[in-house]
């Protein structure tokens, strides 16, 4: 005979109990979930180890590489320094320099783009041929000349500052 007080399974019968008296677990409880064997408390399981120092040929070559990325605009310079900052002190300090310039370069060549539509649609186009055409292409040759100094400086173990160059990222 079955107590009607005791919970059954859907086939009737009475679901076994475990040692000691104990009823098994309730899905979804307020029991925090246990730590695997050995893992310290409060620690990701698969937590990724720091990653190691760059050693001085790899700093180097990281900083000369985060001024000739410019050349592709912004992402190679910010690509480099998010990944390479802890790893080392010149890529940090030359990547920052970098993108800083990458921002700089940008800001300028859509104020051009914007002063271009707006002056050349009071002059029949020849202001934008002029702000819109003609200036951002002398940008793009200063930014690929200011990238071009700012690898060869850095790879022969100098720094580079760009002339004209705000300091977005401190």
């Amino acid at each position: 005979m079955t107590d009607p007080n005791q919970p059954t399974d859907p086939a009737g019968g009475v679901p076994p109990q475990q040692p000691g008296g104990v009823p098994p677990q309730q899905p979804y409880s307020n029991v925090p979930p246990q730590q695997p064997y050995g893992q310290p408390a409060g620690q990701q399981p698969y937590a990724a180890a720091p990653a190691a120092p760059l050693d001085a040929a790899q700093d180097k070559q990281w900083a000369a590489f985060a001024h000739l990325g410019g050349i592709l605009w912004i992402l190679p310079s910010l690509i480099i320094w998010l990944v390479f900052k802890d790893r080392g002190r010149l890529t940090n300090q030359e990547a920052k320099e970098a993108l800083n310039w990458q921002i700089t370069w940008i800001l300028a060549w859509v104020a051009s783009q914007i002063i271009g539509v707006i002056i050349g649609s009071f002059t029949y186009g020849i202001g934008y041929l002029l702000f819109g055409l003609l200036i951002p292409w002398a940008l793009y040759i200063v930014n690929l000349v200011f990238s071009i100094l700012g690898f060869v400086r850095v790879n022969s173990g100098g720094t580079y500052r760009y002339p004209v160059n705000f300091r977005f990222i401190k």
